[in-house]
């Protein structure tokens, strides 16, 4: 995902000559020395300072640059937030920030280096927008959409290599979700494999709808094949965006199921998982289970490890579809 991103930017530099790069002493690490390495004279290494990596960039933007500035998650948007908040967002600058190794899979690096709560303080400043690729492709295109557009951008990224999900074919657009999968058809990323259904129609043959965000939609698509095997139909969501949300996508997945499941490597609270349930609490509620980090820090570990034993794993998802379905056969009844 972060070779994607690289890629993605030295794209977006040779499109728009005002695309410039900073980083945080991270430049190999956050895989920038590509544009480094193309357009040095439009790369500052700003060193381990984290505060001024995002006034420098918001003075940039004053002067008409577009900054991709990078650094882990943890420092940026961690360490950083009240210059982003302030410097970045209340100005509306258009400044593009990469939080790299966001999420469990820092592995080794332990818990003070896993940031687990970045959607939730990003999401919430205004004119912020969130993105959270699920894959390098999909990195590489969100990196060259948020090029194009204006104001400030979080593009979130892991650091463990991850399965290829979607193609160059794929479609992306920042804002909107994609069905990328529907039991009992071929399911290819977008696709529905059956040209005479129309979208609504192949939504409402679930019984559940999972929205996954990031890397862990693989093991969202996994989950789906084996329920599929166990006679529960579901549909999957791609929400690559989680700020703006996709309200009409997320509704209709709502109704046409009765049930939603979220997936995210992140904390539960204030996570992706909430920005779906605060959109279907105002106008469609359903019953919800969510997948995410349950109110803990993170430890050292294999990303593997600490997928499982934060209940992130494939049993967990396919665990969560059945609770909310029976949720969804029994609903609570309040006399």
């Amino acid at each position: 995902m972060r070779r994607g991103f690289g890629e993605g930017l030295v794209l977006a530099g040779e499109a728009d000559p005002n695309v410039v790069g900073l980083c945080a002493d991270l430049t190999e690490s956050v895989q920038m020395h590509f544009f480094k390495g193309m357009y040095p004279e439009r790369f500052v290494q700003v060193g381990v300072a984290e505060q001024n990596l995002a006034t420098v960039a918001s003075g940039m933007a004053a002067m008409g640059k577009v900054p991709f500035i990078g650094s882990y998650a943890i420092f940026s948007p961690g360490r950083n937030w009240e210059q982003i908040r302030t410097t970045i967002c209340y100005n509306n600058a258009n400044v593009k920030i990469i939080g790299s190794h966001a999420g469990l899979n820092v592995g080794p690096d332990g818990g003070s280096h896993q940031a687990l709560e970045d959607i939730a303080i990003t999401r919430v400043i205004p004119r912020m927008t969130v993105i959270s690729p699920c894959d390098a492709i999909e990195a590489k295109k969100a990196t060259v959409a948020a090029a194009k557009m204006k104001g400030p951008v979080y593009i979130r990224l892991v650091r463990e290599k991850s399965p290829i999900i979607t193609s160059e074919a794929t479609s992306f657009e920042i804002g909107k979700a994609q069905i990328v999968w529907q039991s009992g058809e071929v399911n290819i990323a977008g696709g529905y494999g059956n040209e005479k259904m129309d979208k609504q129609s192949y939504v409402g043959m679930s019984q559940v709808g999972i929205v996954a965000t990031g890397a862990l939609l693989h093991k969202a698509l996994i989950a789906a094949r084996e329920l599929e095997n166990e006679n529960v139909t579901v549909t999957v969501m791609n929400l690559a965006t989680i700020k703006p949300l996709d309200v009409m996508a997320i509704i209709e997945l709502a109704k046409n199921t009765g049930a939603i499941v979220t997936v995210e490597e992140h904390q539960i609270a204030g996570g992706m998982g909430s920005a779906v349930a605060e959109c279907l609490a105002q106008s469609n509620p359903v019953p919800m289970e969510f997948i995410g980090v349950d109110g803990k820090f993170g430890q050292s570990g294999t990303a593997a490890e600490l997928i499982k034993d934060y209940g992130l794993d494939v049993s967990n998802i396919k665990a969560a579809v059945k609770k909310v379905l029976t949720r969804k056969s029994n609903p609570i009844k309040i006399n």
